[in-house]
């Protein structure tokens, strides 16, 4: 009889500890809370900033999502990018994004990167490279290279270290939405389980902010 009772309550422990592995796997929530929130560029707005990095497969796979996401957004939030050097080998990728970014053609420049990267199989980590593929987009050469090892574009990449390391980022693309919430592709499960986060945390910003929806 003993060993029964024992044999029933194991069985009924371990179903209820079933229950809570399951509940509380299934009622996580896909974005991460930043404390103490960062700052934005622009206060007036909703920021939705993407850590990227151009070599990085996953950004490149998450490219025609963001960027659907990004020609549809309302006016009252701006999409921004940052490309910290999360590892030393991405040195000159995260230099040439922001030698582009001062010339005004940060968004050539990324398209042109991800194509030689991931469609060529091109490296593109040597400056020269670079800063070839810059020429062809109509920017001077020397200068782009003169840019990349720059003071304004060190103080850019440092910035970026920064903010990422503020906001627990530590893989990419991760996503922060309004310097309050991360998430990525481990938080919200898919591509479009960003979007839908970035969605439903821009919604709860516009309610805060008392912007008027468009």
């Amino acid at each position: 009889m003993i060993s029964k009772r024992i044999t029933t309550a194991l069985k009924f422990a371990a179903f209820g500890l079933m229950l809570a592995t399951f509940a509380s796997t299934s009622t996580a929530a896909p974005f991460a809370i930043v404390d103490p929130p960062q700052n934005t560029a622009d206060t007036e707005k909703v920021e939705v900033l993407e850590f990227f990095w151009l070599g990085c497969p996953h950004c490149y796979q998450f490219e025609p999502a963001i960027e659907a996401w990004n020609a549809t957004k309302p006016d009252y939030v701006a999409f921004v990018r940052e490309a910290p050097p999360l590892n030393s080998s991405w040195e000159y990728h995260s230099r040439g994004f922001y030698a582009a970014q001062i010339a005004g053609k940060e968004e050539e420049f990324v398209a042109a990167m991800f194509n030689a990267i991931h469609e060529n199989g091109k490296r593109m980590r040597n400056p020269e490279h670079i800063a070839e593929l810059a020429e062809g987009l109509g920017m001077d050469k020397a200068k782009f290279l003169a840019s990349m090892e720059s003071f304004a574009v060190r103080a850019k990449v440092n910035r970026a270290l920064l903010l990422a390391k503020g906001a627990g980022v530590n893989g990419v693309p991760s996503i922060l939405i309004n310097g309050k919430y991360r998430t990525g592709g481990r938080l919200a499960g898919s591509n479009n389980g960003i979007i839908s986060v970035i969605n439903e945390r821009v919604e709860v910003e516009r309610k805060a902010m008392n912007i008027a929806a468009e």
